[in-house]
């Protein structure tokens, strides 16, 4: 949330309506088997689906979800990293309160796993509020992956943490990891507070 924003403005915040269709998804064997005489496409789909075309990379068997979100990390220049755990109980993450001074940059990075199959157009659609009305919202298009035992992740651009006595206090966000098959990978609320200092 930029200090130039004003609690009750958020109309040029929403999603700018589009016509785009999402193509229809494919398994990695369908990508695989497709353009083979291709050569350059060939290692170009080598180079980007790795391991998952010779195995089926599961990270939680029995887990049918494709996306399986781990962390959110609070990142700002001077301050240690400061996490919030996706993987337990999310009905306790508001109890977990960040703070963040006011006017400082930061980042969010969400950190997760892809399994089974690629995913396609990732988003991280955060809305933010302050006494029960919206006050923010953006929407990242995070992009797509390809499985990886390996954990992977997204940073937001630098944001700028509103300055001033009317922005200070107590914020809640609500937090969506989606895709453009409006998958819902993961939602999950949390909390923050624009304070004069760190402490």
């Amino acid at each position: 949330m930029s200090s130039a924003e004003q609690p009750h403005e958020e109309e040029h915040h929403e999603e700018v309506a589009t016509s785009y269709i999402p193509p229809p998804p494919k398994s990695i064997g369908e990508l695989v088997a497709a353009d083979q005489e291709d050569e350059s496409l060939r290692k170009y789909k080598e180079t980007l689906l790795g391991n998952a075309i010779a195995e089926n990379i599961v990270i939680e068997p029995g887990n049918p979800k494709k996306v399986l979100v781990k962390k959110l990390v609070l990142v700002s220049e001077g301050q240690t990293e400061k996490t919030l755990d996706l993987s337990g109980d999310l009905s306790q993450l508001k109890q977990t309160v960040f703070t963040i001074k006011e006017g400082v940059q930061y980042r969010i990075r969400i950190e997760f796993f892809v399994q089974h199959e690629i995913v396609t157009g990732l988003k991280y659609v955060q809305k933010t509020y302050r006494k029960g009305i919206q006050v923010d919202k953006m929407t990242h298009m995070v992009g797509s992956y390809a499985p990886k035992k390996d954990l992977q992740s997204y940073t937001t651009p630098l944001e700028d943490a509103p300055s001033g006595l009317l922005y200070r206090g107590h914020y809640t966000v609500s937090s969506l990891f989606t895709d453009d098959d409006q998958n819902e990978h993961l939602k999950w609320e949390w909390s923050f507070e624009i304070k004069k200092d760190w402490n």
